[in-house]
């Protein structure tokens, strides 16, 4: 089925004909591998809608662990490959959203009745949207440091959404999943991108322009830096069903600061010189 979906953009044939099918990859929670998986989906408004009913089995699909574990994931929808962070529905929310997907495909209504389980919603919110219009390696730089910045300002607006709801009496379990699954993913990309660039950018700079040696030098001591304030990040999230908001808020933006005085740096010291760099590299 995978591979008639993407040799006929999403179309397949058979049982599946004519239904709403899209290719989910996550990487694996526990081998680290990617695994492909072809899911129905419904639509929300600009947002997809993913159930994992596994078939009516007794427990949660490997994706949905998967998820967990590592919110960042590929989407394959008709032609279209996109990224996507994966963050299930929990509580009043959850429900809504199943009966929407009931209402639209009422085949996971059989499926909830034969399982204990409630059928976990999960919500793909697309991660990355390439604009298409970076013409240097410069530009395509500052396209991932705005998403990395927006995805770090939207882990506080969640963070402050997350103890206002908590005040009021939202369960902190469902709060708390999705700041963290923001949080997962925000983390996950940061290390993705440092590692890129320890691996080949910052190599290439170096031997193609000596007077940035320096300069390549602080942001490698950075790099590490940032490792450290990720898992700071990390565990303070997770004891946020129990933290004092002050405290909270104090610390995550004491490692916003951090973090954005290394993109800032970084922008300033080399955009001067990517931006002579064609993007996308040419092939060979």
């Amino acid at each position: 089925m995978i591979d008639e979906f993407r040799a006929h953009s999403g179309r397949v044939g058979g049982p599946f004909a004519g239904g709403d099918l899209l290719l989910l990859t996550t990487v694996g929670a526990r081998s680290g591998l990617e695994q492909t998986s072809p899911l129905a989906y419904v639509r929300d408004g600009d947002r997809l809608l993913v159930v994992g009913s596994a078939g009516g089995s007794p427990r949660h699909p490997a994706w949905y662990h998967n998820l967990l574990a590592h919110p960042m994931a590929r989407v394959e929808l008709g032609g279209e490959t996109f990224g996507a962070i994966g963050v299930p529905a929990e509580g009043a929310e959850r429900d809504r959203l199943f009966a929407l997907i009931v209402e639209r495909a009422p085949g996971f209504a059989d499926y909830q009745a034969k399982v204990d389980r409630a059928l976990p919603v999960v919500i793909l919110e697309r991660a990355h949207t390439e604009s298409g219009e970076a013409r240097t390696l410069g530009a395509k730089l500052v396209e991932i440091h705005g998403w990395l910045r927006g995805q770090l300002a939207r882990v506080r607006a969640e963070a402050d959404t997350y103890f206002a709801d908590r005040d009021d009496g939202a369960s902190p379990a469902a709060l708390g999943l999705r700041i963290r699954q923001h949080c997962l993913a925000f983390c996950e990309s940061l290390r993705f991108h440092h590692e890129g660039e320890d691996a080949v950018m910052l190599p290439d700079l170096e031997r193609a322009h000596p007077q940035l040696r320096e300069v390549i030098g602080r942001l490698r001591d950075e790099h590490r830096t940032v490792a450290r304030i990720r898992g700071e990040l990390e565990g303070l999230l997770a004891g946020v069903g129990t933290a004092d908001p002050e405290r909270f808020r104090t610390e995550l933006d004491r490692m916003s600061r951090e973090l954005e005085a290394h993109l800032d740096y970084e922008e300033e010291e080399l955009i001067p010189v990517l931006d002579a760099v064609p993007f996308p590299p040419a092939a060979g």
